[in-house]
């Protein structure tokens, strides 16, 4: 069962006088990737909560949200007399006007607001990370349901690499008899006399070069080794990456070898296939 790393995660929970909403967003990446995006006074808890997203979600580029919205009657943030009182003064200095209209102008100016720090009681951390391991939960839901969409995926181009192998199975006959009778006829246009046992040594040898036996044997083994990995109980994108390089590998050197016009068109749909898996192998956990 594979996971897709693109996923999205919701949790919210109402206390006495704070609504704690949490998202998570996740797109493909090489690695680990957590930006996290919370209030100030909560950055003190910010390496707990990475710790736990870093063990859920394993790899991917996170997004983390933390909003905290204050639904109860009182406020963080309050008038800073001091600084409001001396930008008056100041502005007074400047130019003449009535007080409400100095003190609307001196709001406007920095440092006019002050949010005292307020710590994060127990209960509430424990909220938050309630919020978030729900968010988890949401989250790696949505991974395992678009890892499905994946995984079907997957499955039906193996199919149909599988179907285009065994094409050029079939094929591999009619390869050998052409190479075969092409050669003879280039001796033949020679007008040359011809050793017989040297030509047919020679040919023997040529077949035996572009002979593609064990790229059949191996590209079948990868094919079906694929196919049990995305089985597996853990999601590992890696490896069937790793797998499908081994697979391009083997396709890639029966196109090399083919020397035959049918056999390399069926290489080409066969590569268009695995070009198509590794697309969308970038996404996958």
């Amino acid at each position: 069962m594979i996971q897709s790393m693109t996923g999205f995660g919701k949790h919210v929970i109402q206390l006495p006088s704070k609504k704690i909403t949490v998202e998570l967003k996740s797109l493909n990446s090489k690695s680990l990737d957590i930006n996290t995006r919370m209030p100030s006074a909560y950055r003190e808890k910010e390496l707990e909560l990475r710790k736990i997203i870093a063990n859920s979600l394993i790899r991917g580029k996170i997004d983390f949200t933390l909003y905290i919205e204050f639904t109860g009657s009182e406020t963080s943030a309050q008038i800073n007399e001091t600084v409001v009182k001396q930008y008056m003064a100041q502005l007074s200095a400047i130019a003449s006007g009535d007080n409400l209209r100095l003190l609307e102008l001196a709001l406007r100016m920095p440092d006019t607001m002050k949010t005292e720090r307020e710590n994060i009681d127990v209960e509430e951390f424990a909220s938050i990370q309630l919020a978030l391991k729900e968010a988890l939960t949401e989250i790696n839901n949505f991974r395992t349901a678009e890892g499905n969409v994946l995984e079907n995926d997957f499955l039906a181009r193996i199919k149909t690499l599988e179907e285009l192998l065994q094409a050029v199975v079939e094929m591999d006959p009619d390869r050998q008899t052409d190479v075969r009778e092409r050669l003879n006829k280039a001796v033949s246009d020679i007008k040359a006399e011809v050793d017989a046992n040297r030509f047919e040594q020679e040919l023997i040898y040529y077949l035996e070069k572009y002979d593609i036996t064990e790229e059949k044997v191996r590209l079948t083994n990868h094919l079906d080794y694929f196919s049990e990995t995305l089985k597996s109980s853990d999601s590992n994108g890696k490896k069937l990456a790793f797998i499908s390089q081994e697979i391009g590998r083997e396709i890639n050197t029966i196109g090399s070898k083919a020397n035959y016009a049918p056999m390399q068109q069926l290489v080409v749909q066969m590569k268009d296939e695995l070009e198509k898996i590794k697309e969308q192998m970038l996404n996958v956990l």
